[in-house]
């Protein structure tokens, strides 16, 4: 991402119902899988802004790995030069077998190799370790937001589960969330790429919704990102997986 979309996620993710949901229900998943142990190790990939390691901190170790200089920036205001990392080439410079817990909160959509970096959560993980993932679903809802954010792709339930094959890992739980609010989009987006075209303006996914719709979409999201029930559609996918 560039300067100015760092910009606009540290002024309004601390809030914003997607972004704090999704914090929200991350944290959730990880205590039920674990639950976490202040001995233990977690890797935020991709961490950005360094919020949601920063509020992981209170229940575990915490790393963090950036490999942008604006989020290497702002991650050195929130933690020790100990525990932030760039990538060494193409490799996380930390020994194999090292971590109890990865997170990448839509981060694998970033890389040009998906399938490598998943591979390298693997082996950074102790057996029995826990990933959880989150992308932006569905090549549907592709548009100026992705493009602006320099996405390579969108996925769907199939493809982000082949990245985690079987022999490897144990999926934990794969859901769509965000699920509520998935005919808004489409609208919202469609519209933008049919008839907005070339013009500049106020993206909606930038602006904090009223206090009470901001607190009712968070209260969903969150408590639709637990539900086993599979979704056939969704804005996101989220991913829990055990290395075996």
């Amino acid at each position: 991402m560039n300067a100015d979309e760092y910009a606009n996620l540290a002024r309004i993710e601390a809030t914003h119902w997607y972004y704090a949901g999704k914090r929200d229900f991350a944290r959730g998943w990880l205590q039920r899988v674990g639950p976490l142990q202040s001995t233990e190790v977690l890797l935020d990939c991709g961490a950005g802004t360094g919020l949601f390691a920063e509020e992981m901190s209170a229940h575990c170790q915490v790393l963090v790995l950036d490999d942008h200089e604006e989020a290497l920036r702002l991650l050195r205001a929130r933690f020790r030069p100990e525990q932030i990392f760039s990538l060494a080439g193409d490799q996380v410079p930390l020994p194999a077998d090292s971590l109890n817990y990865i997170t990448a909160l839509d981060v694998l959509e970033h890389t040009p190799d998906d399938r490598a970096v998943v591979a390298g959560f693997q082996r950074l993980l102790k057996s029995g370790g826990v990933a959880l993932v989150t992308v932006p679903a569905g090549m549907a809802l592709w548009s100026d937001w992705d493009v602006a954010l320099h996405h390579f792709r969108r996925y769907n339930r199939a493809q982000l589960m082949a990245l985690f094959p079987a022999e490897q890992w144990e999926l934990v739980h794969v859901n769509y969330t965000n699920v509520v609010v998935y005919p808004i989009v489409w609208l919202v987006r469609k519209w933008r790429r049919w008839f907005s075209r070339g013009t500049a303006g106020v993206r909606p996914e930038d602006q904090l919704p009223p206090s009470w719709l901001n607190t009712l979409l968070r209260a969903l999201l969150v408590r639709l990102a637990y539900w086993r029930l599979p979704f056939p559609f969704g804005v996101s996918l989220l991913l829990v997986a055990r290395k075996r």
